[in-house]
């Protein structure tokens, strides 16, 4: 398989990242794709629709050997689940799909043909093996069920930023950060209300703690 882009995200590390895209919709994205895909004819009549699916690599989960069995986070990581059953990244092939929303196709752009997304769940730099328009009436199902993600309760914390932190962060990125951290960024296994947990988002190191129910800011340090 050729790797054929690489997106753009102000996220450097997984941490802080949505567990699932869609999720945070403010999160913004930038495909570039490599040289040889650089073809305008190649992206004739993707501009008609708002949502594409990506599929991308977990660059960082690559490895030789597998488990059949992984603990999901949204299970509190103790309870073991069959790989095929989740959305590990620890897989046989470290293959991962995301469904986002199309912004703009930029087909003039100095990187030749640039799409513009939002929703996504990547990392800055994440490799994609293809793209693929998304299809209301074949890929909408209504009554689906989720499995064991339907019995889980929706963790939103209430955010307490503090306004002299909050002006640290640029204007157009603070509704997304916010609502990154109200998705509680943890994993479900950590609850203790005195550690210091912290991610980088948009160039600056963004640190919290949470207590109950609660997050509260402690620290925003532009990145050097």
């Amino acid at each position: 398989m050729k790797i054929i882009a690489h997106i753009k995200t102000d996220f450097p590390t997984k941490f802080g990242l949505p567990r699932q895209s869609g999720l945070v919709e403010e999160i913004k994205g930038k495909i570039i794709f490599e040289a040889e895909y650089r073809v305008p004819e190649a992206f004739r009549g993707l501009e008609d629709f708002s949502h594409i699916w990506l599929l991308w690599q977990f660059s960082e989960a690559v490895r030789e050997n597998w488990s059949p069995t992984v603990r999901p986070p949204l299970l509190g990581g103790n309870t073991r689940m069959g790989v095929f059953a989740t959305r590990s990244p620890f897989r046989p092939n470290p293959i991962g799909l995301s469904c986002v929303k199309l912004e703009r196709v930029e087909l003039n752009s100095s990187d030749g043909p640039v799409l513009y997304v939002s929703g996504s769940d990547l990392m800055d730099g994440t490799p994609i093996y293809d793209i693929k328009p998304y299809l209301p009436y074949a890929d909408s199902i209504p009554d689906a069920v989720g499995g064991f993600t339907d019995n889980l309760d929706e963790r939103k914390l209430e955010v307490d930023f503090e306004e002299t932190l909050l002006d640290k962060i640029p204007e157009d990125k603070r509704e997304t950060l916010i609502k990154v951290l109200s998705g509680d960024p943890r994993p479900s296994y950590q609850n203790n209300p005195e550690r210091v947990y912290g991610f980088v988002f948009a160039g600056f190191e963004v640190k919290f703690t949470v207590s109950d129910r609660k997050l509260t800011v402690t620290e925003v340090i532009p990145e050097k």
